[in-house]
């Protein structure tokens, strides 16, 4: 029995995918649900599993070839009978099952630094909790139907890209589970220490020249456009603020045994930048705007977009929390750890990267204190986050040391005076260092 494999709907308004990397070859085994291939949209990129069990026999539509929605793009040979699974769409991982958050401001004090919580502590369907690692939908309802625990998951060795555990990873160790025994985590993945992501570097072939050439990716090109776009349409102006971390640090260290021990994920500090944004936006609905001809688009809704880096620095997508201000602290922590790790996954829809009013991106997260990012079009403002780092400071005219930060607030001088842009930032810097140590989480 033949069964083809077609371009999926991922999203109402996605006409074609873009075909990045075939998985498997022809004449190879496939299981149903297993990753066959690798596509791109306008959008985001998805991994695609297979709708059913078999060989895969042909592949119709080459990589690098851009095809529009339910053009056959292979055929599996199958036995008759078996099933078959429709085609994948719209439906994301569930909300409750993080893996890790969108990317945070990384606290570096030499001496006892405030730790951001990077990882998130998942259930035993998801990724263990200390560690970075991803595991697909696949792969954790194995493990939950199998009632592994997240331990159990840490130390099975991973043979898909960048170490991911696959279906036949898991199933080996479920097979071997009662003879030899698995190798305990490795230390990285058991410290609870914040750690950014380390690029592998790349093995190049150069020539006499001493150079190497190899073609953009789908998402560099994306990424390349939209970047240089920006710079075309916006007046790009950009404004620093300090910030005094004392009253969050405090608030978090006292609240997330408590907090990771009832929600199964830590309390990072993005959800407090982003809930700090929103109360500013409230107040300066401009900046929450966008210019659309001759007129001002203002909008009495927050969406915030997150920016989350991908595979060694290699990518970057913006997953947005729609109706931001409708959530409360907790509501947030939930928001951005869901899209941060499927962010990762590439589990993402594209209405989940669309809509954005206004976006926060994390240089802090390599050690950077500061950085000046380039606005996401059509909106007319991003607030970049630095390092948290424990510094001197002078209050009181004394001197005492406290965990600082610095916010860069870029904006379009086409909408954004100075005036508002520095009020709007000074406004979030105020919401931050005055945090309610009495807020319910």
């Amino acid at each position: 029995m033949k069964v083809q494999v077609v371009m999926p709907q991922m999203g109402e308004s996605i006409a074609e995918g873009t075909i990045i990397k075939w998985k498997k070859n022809v004449g190879d085994p496939v299981e149903k649900d297993e990753n066959i291939l690798e596509i791109s949209t306008d959008k985001v990129d998805s991994e695609i599993p297979s709708p059913a069990a078999g060989i895969f026999a042909e592949i119709l539509v080459e990589e690098g070839k851009t095809v529009e929605v339910g053009t056959p793009i292979a055929v599996l040979e199958t036995e008759a009978g078996a099933a078959v699974s429709a085609p994948p769409a719209e439906t994301p991982a569930p909300a409750e099952q993080p893996a890790a958050p969108a990317a945070e401001p990384a606290p570096a004090a030499k001496a006892t630094p405030p730790s951001n919580g990077g990882d998130a502590k998942p259930t035993a369907a998801t990724a263990p909790a200390q560690t970075d690692r991803f595991y697909s939908p696949l792969v954790r309802s194995i493990a939950a139907q199998e009632g592994l625990t997240p331990e159990d998951l840490s130390r099975i060795p991973g043979t898909g890209k960048s170490n991911r555990v696959t279906k036949s990873d898991i199933l080996a160790y479920l097979s071997n589970r009662g003879g030899a025994a698995i190798p305990p985590a490795p230390a990285a993945a058991r410290s609870s220490a914040p750690v950014a992501p380390q690029p592998q570097m790349e093995q190049y072939a150069f020539g006499p020249d001493g150079t190497a050439t190899e073609p953009l990716g789908h998402m560099r090109k994306m990424i390349a456009k939209h970047m240089v776009d920006s710079i075309h349409i916006s007046a790009h102006v950009t404004s620093i603020g300090e910030v005094d971390m004392n009253n969050i640090v405090r608030f978090r260290e006292g609240h997330k045994a408590e907090f990771e021990r009832r929600e199964g994920f830590k309390l990072t500090y993005t959800p407090f930048f982003v809930q700090a944004v929103v109360h500013a936006l409230q107040e300066f609905p401009w900046v929450n705007g966008s210019i659309d001809g001759d007129n001002i688009v203002v909008r009495n809704f927050i969406n915030v977009g997150v920016a989350v880096a991908l595979e060694a620095g290699k990518g970057l997508i913006v997953p947005v929390i729609k109706n931001a201000q409708d959530l409360n602290l907790t509501g947030l922590a939930r928001a951005v750890t869901d899209l941060g790790a499927r962010a990762r996954t590439k589990s993402l829809n594209p209405d989940e990267v669309q809509g954005g009013t206004f976006t926060i991106t994390n240089p802090g997260i390599f050690g950077n204190i500061m950085g000046a990012p380039i606005i996401n079009q059509p909106q007319v403002g991003i607030l970049g986050v630095g390092a948290i780092r424990k510094r001197p400071v002078v209050i009181n005219d004394a001197i005492a040391i406290r965990p600082i930060v610095y916010l860069t607030h870029a904006y379009d001088h086409r909408l954004v005076d100075g005036a508002l842009g520095g009020m709007f930032l000074q406004r979030v810097c105020e919401l931050l260092e005055n945090f309610d140590p009495n807020t319910r989480i």
